[in-house]
């Protein structure tokens, strides 16, 4: 299927002026419970726009993706994070307290995070949606690559099955249907998925919004709601879940507001937003998969005009140089324009004239799904499930060979305590090749089979193009708070050379044991738990 660049252009323009409508609805209601009853806009109209960190945050992104086009990933946006991005609340801090302490991602959306299940990430997805029309499983590598910055597992799977959507509505309009290819790149059992299916089964037994949403957030109770309210206002009947475990009920709440909206734009967001907790995340969501199906002419004038084209900022850091921020939807959308080719590149975008631009090649029907039969797990070779993407393992790329890092757990260490790492090498020549793998210890340190060794890599053919290692550290001497290593690793007979960076954390070992503990009784979904899908 083609789309024409006039077609996905509106359909860019509706996205970011639907995301911009819901977030201005929903914004004055944010971390409130309750059942709402909001029909239109409560601000101040005369203030036209309001910001919101659900766009400010894309519009970083947008500048890296252009600065590093599709090599971007999350090393990458996580850098911009600490540069450019000020706030440091809840999953946002814990990200970037994290990375400033040496942990990367994914790791820096894991460690010692309460809030890695939150909302956080899905507010993100559109940007990758919109560099990735009709190809659900580009714009899911991308916003993989941005959730795990700050989150884990339901944070992560919450961004995916927007992103997925979003992508797949420039090619289809069916609300099921794009529900369903969501659901097909998330574990069957996780929070997020269970808590669509619950309201795709409320809607159809004939339950009200208000029901259904009692449903979820009992089913699936999270603590957003809370968060702005005292305990005195505290009087709706649905339980209180653990702290920064909402992304599932979040989830769930923006389905109602599409399923019981049944197409109309302003019930829709309104329905949404009247289901409380995020509110401008759900309305403002919803509002952007609404304009990507509808196009601008599906946003009724009455929610358009008091707000216009401008795009206002919250939380970017506008004092620094470096960024080039969009002033309104056109230009944002313009400027998506120009990248979309980089991104899906000549095999997708058929580039016809220069005044006349491009189409772009989409996949359509089936195709738009995620196939799990072939891999129950995220994967990094469409013919292998080798390589299971957890919240520890980092992946580090040097163009003839890829190094996946497995830390196996948090980067804690203790005096005499060995702590073990995978490492797997995997060849992106179809020539074989010697690596030589060097440990540089801080003094006293140990690491066995040895700090110097030598391991052959077979051309792929076959899935034998890899080599997969284990090594027990032992560290010894332990005088200061933070050790960091250099994994060194070369071709024999090639100048390439990757260092791979481990920053270990001095942990007295119960403390150990008691981060273990804590993150055990909260864990709504077992660590094992991976997207299904496929880079």
């Amino acid at each position: 299927m083609k789309i024409s660049l006039d077609q996905y252009k509106n359909k860019v323009r509706g996205c970011w002026i639907g995301k911009n409508v819901g977030g201005t609805l929903g914004a004055p209601f944010e971390c409130k419970r309750g059942v709402l009853d909001v029909t239109y806009y409560t601000h101040d109209l005369t203030q036209g726009v309001l910001p919101n960190d659900d766009l400010d945050l894309q519009l970083v992104w947008l500048n890296a993706a252009e600065k590093h086009g599709k090599m971007i990933n999350s090393r990458i946006l996580g850098e911009y994070w600490l540069s450019y991005i000020v706030p440091n609340w809840a999953e946002y801090g814990a990200g970037k307290n994290n990375m400033r302490m040496g942990i990367v991602p994914p790791l820096s959306g894991y460690v010692n995070n309460k809030f890695r299940d939150s909302n956080g990430a899905f507010i993100r997805s559109e940007i990758w949606a919109c560099l990735a029309p009709g190809h659900p499983d580009i714009a899911v590598k991308y916003a993989f690559e941005d959730a795990v910055v700050d989150h884990s597992h339901e944070g992560v799977y919450a961004e995916v099955f927007f992103a997925a959507i979003q992508s797949a509505a420039f090619v289809e309009s069916d609300t099921y249907k794009l529900i369903d290819i969501g659901l097909s790149y998330l574990p069957d059992d996780c929070g997020s998925a269970k808590a669509v299916r619950t309201v795709i089964e409320c809607y159809r037994s004939g339950m009200s919004w208000q029901e259904a949403r009692i449903r979820v957030l009992t089913e699936l109770p999270g603590s957003f709601g809370i968060i702005g309210m005292t305990p005195e206002l505290l009087t709706d009947e649905v339980p209180v879940g653990d702290m920064g475990w909402d992304a599932p009920s979040n989830v769930g709440i923006t389905i109602i507001g599409w399923l019981y909206g049944e197409g109309d734009f302003g019930k829709s967001i309104c329905i949404a937003n009247n289901c409380g907790e995020d509110t401008d995340c759900t309305a403002a969501t919803l509002g952007a998969i609404m304009g990507i199906i509808g196009e601008p002419e599906r946003v009724p004038s009455e929610w358009l005009e008091p707000i216009g084209d401008e795009i206002k900022t919250l939380c970017i850091n506008l004092g620094d140089q470096g960024l080039k921020i969009p002033k309104t939807v056109t230009e944002l959308t313009d400027r998506i324009l120009k990248l979309t080719p980089i991104f899906l590149g000549s095999e997708y975008c058929d580039y016809v004239n220069a005044e006349r631009g491009y189409t772009i090649e989409t996949k359509e029907d089936k195709d738009l799904y995620n196939h799990p039969k072939r891999v129950n797990c995220w994967v990094y070779r469409e013919t292998s499930d080798l390589f299971k993407q957890s919240p520890f393992m980092v992946h580090y790329d040097f163009q003839i060979f890829s190094v996946y890092l497995d830390y196996r757990n948090e980067p804690f260490v203790s005096e005499a305590q060995p702590k073990r790492f995978r490492l797997v090498l995997d060849n992106q020549l179809f020539i074989q090749q010697w690596l030589n793998v060097k440990w540089h210890l801080p003094e006293g340190w140990t690491v066995s089979p040895g700090p110097n060794i030598s391991v052959p890599l077979e051309q792929y053919h076959c899935n034998v193009g890899y080599n997969e290692l284990f090594f027990e550290l032992t560290p010894n001497a332990l005088k200061e708070p933070r050790y960091d290593l250099i994994v060194e690793i070369t071709s024999a007979g090639r100048p390439t050379k990757g260092l791979i960076p481990i920053v270990l954390l001095n942990v007295p070992q119960t403390a150990v044991e008691e981060i273990v503990s804590l993150v055990e009784d909260r864990s709504k979904a077992p660590a094992a738990h991976m997207i299904r899908s496929v880079i």
